[in-house]
């Protein structure tokens, strides 16, 4: 039940994040944990360099808001890529989710509709 309600808030949270055109925090954090689990390095270079491109590099099609020394010591920790070299970008992210998008994720009407329903399936199960 538990994990079941955690997707459904995922793909929630993607939802509003993609109404509000601001979905690559998003796309990027999940990027990044599929990126920890390469285990092979010919993979691992590959997926970094897509990762990079599509989200870090300045004027990546998706590119998250970073500062510029997080940008350049990313761009460095990539040119000899391990399983954490994302771990740093990955976490600010991450942040400026829990800070910004996350809460007005939790004030959307989308979210007290989610409410709202998982409230109604608990009162029929209870019944």
């Amino acid at each position: 039940m538990y994990e079941s309600t955690a997707v459904d808030g995922l793909a929630a949270f993607r939802t509003f994040l993609k109404s509000e055109f601001s979905d690559e925090n998003i796309e990027f954090w999940m990027a990044c944990e599929e990126y920890k689990k390469i285990k092979s390095s010919t993979k691992l270079v590959s997926k970094a360099n897509k990762i990079f491109q599509e989200f870090i590099d300045i004027q990546a099609p998706r590119e998250v808001n970073i500062d510029y020394r997080t940008r350049e010591k990313t761009k460095q920790s990539l040119e000899d890529p391990s399983a954490t070299s994302l771990n740093e970008v990955q976490a600010k992210v991450y942040s400026l989710m829990e800070k910004d998008s996350y809460p007005r994720f939790l004030r959307s009407k989308m979210y007290q509709e989610i409410i709202n329903r998982a409230n109604a399936q608990g009162q029929r199960r209870s019944v």
